[in-house]
């Protein structure tokens, strides 16, 4: 009866009374916590748990006076409850967004169902005239021959929105020819439907074409001096398909960036196993447990590796950008890093792991610190280390693809700029290519460390 009343008063100390101390100790602390969550977040029905907690609390102490022992399912039940219903409640899951946002999804997963990788193989044709804009005292002949095919426009010159003719010999016959304004700093100007719109003619049966365009009104946009006659060009511009497919130009930018984001793992993780070879014997607690100073060292060098791996790589490599700027460099230190940090832990408990007799015998021969590492330690974890750094191999992989995000380079930084413009064809390509990378990279590493074993 007392034990109950003083876990009334107390939680938990009517469990100490009964000479249960750290279970009393568990009891108050599961309370105190129970109660200041659901204070902190305000939901009077999640009050519920701590009280539960509590009740069951007396229950307990007053069996453990009389020699019985509850059994824990209600205090776990309670906490278990109110974290998942909080946990809810601050993740704002909503489900219903899944189907409510449905016509959202489609615009983004659409274009990502047909990846920007390749396109078929085509040939282009293209001819061009000079046009002066505005009119300068003696414009030059409006009229260029490329590769057999002449275009020329009347008249020679022209103010803005003014109506020329243009007609062209020599294109290929019966093809579709785009027909475009360029201004003098290359920018190609839509010429169709109020200038919003591409204009497309087609050529003949005898390659012959003609055409009735008006001069941008934005044509003259860049220009510094809009009085000053410049050269523009009128580009005549016509494709047909080959046999065969290539890299699209969003092709091309997965390729390089996925070269990139490998050389990048692969850097990162040779330096880190380097750094991490070395970090990880002042880091076993077997090897540097012979006196104070070494104790010491082991316990400083374990610090360092916990406080560098608990930072993600993200993180790190945003710092390194500041400080060395965009690019991979900044990804192979971040990630470099962190490998280090990563594997320095797994080496070292690798080594803690060892059999002690081999160092016991080395230790009686009279063998120094570096002779004991030499002839009784590495050659038990060779294996255990070469199948750590492929594991390490693999994640680095995956982690690289992402920390172009930050500008640490890699197709994480063609990605971000996809995902930035709203093109998602290339983001589906790369999350291909991504995927393929990350599949084949699993295989081989898996396989390689089933024969270390």
């Amino acid at each position: 009866m007392i034990a109950g009343l003083l876990s009334l008063i107390l939680p938990g100390l009517g469990q100490a009374w009964a000479g249960r101390r750290y279970r009393g100790a568990v009891v108050f602390g599961a309370v105190l916590l129970a109660a200041l969550v659901t204070y902190w977040y305000g939901v009077p029905a999640w009050r519920l748990a701590p009280a539960a907690i509590w009740l069951w609390n007396v229950w307990d102490a007053a069996s453990l006076a009389r020699g019985q022992e509850r059994s824990a399912f209600v205090p776990v039940a309670a906490m278990l409850v109110m974290a998942y219903g909080i946990g809810w409640q601050v993740t704002q899951i909503d489900l219903a967004s899944l189907t409510r946002n449905s016509g959202r999804a489609e615009s983004i997963l659409g274009p990502m169902l047909h990846p920007d990788f390749a396109v078929r193989r085509e040939k282009t044709n293209t001819a061009w005239a000079p046009v002066e804009v505005p009119c300068g005292p003696h414009p030059p002949a409006a009229t260029n021959t490329k590769d057999g095919a002449t275009v020329t426009v009347a008249p020679d010159c022209g103010r803005l929105r003014d109506t020329l003719a243009v007609k062209a010999t020599g294109l290929w016959p019966n093809t579709p020819t785009l027909v475009q304004w360029a201004t003098p700093i290359g920018n190609r100007l839509a010429l169709g439907a109020g200038f919003a719109a591409p204009l497309t003619v087609a050529s003949g049966p005898d390659g012959t074409l003609e055409a009735r365009i008006q001069i941008p009104p934005n044509a003259l946009a860049a220009a510094p001096d809009p009085d000053l006659p410049l050269e523009h060009r009128v580009y005549l511009t016509q494709a047909r398909a080959e046999p065969g497919f290539r890299l699209s130009e969003n092709g091309r930018y997965v390729v390089e960036g996925i070269g990139q984001t490998l050389f990048l793992a692969l850097m990162a993780t040779t330096f880190g196993a380097i750094g991490a070879m070395l970090i990880a014997f002042p880091a076993a607690r077997n090897l540097m447990s012979a006196n104070w100073l070494t104790r010491s060292v082991y316990f400083v060098t374990r610090m360092v590796l916990n406080i560098v791996r608990s930072i993600e790589a993200l993180i790190i490599a945003i710092v390194f950008v500041v400080i060395v700027g965009l690019g991979p460099f900044a990804g192979v230190i971040a990630i470099t890093l962190h490998t280090i940090a990563s594997l320095g832990k797994l080496y070292s408990e690798a080594i803690e792991g060892i059999d002690q007799g081999p160092l016991e015998a080395v230790r009686a021969a009279g063998g120094n610190w570096l002779q004991m590492v030499r002839y009784a330690v590495l050659p038990q974890i060779v294996p255990a280390f070469a199948s750590f750094t492929l594991f390490r191999w693999d994640i680095n992989v995956r982690t690289s693809t992402i920390i172009g995000f930050v500008g640490g380079g890699g197709i994480g930084f063609f990605l971000y700029q996809w995902i930035i413009k709203g093109d998602f064809r290339a983001v589906g390509s790369s999350f291909v290519a991504i995927a393929l990378i990350v599949i084949v990279l699993d295989f081989v590493s898996a396989r390689l460390r089933t024969r270390l074993v």
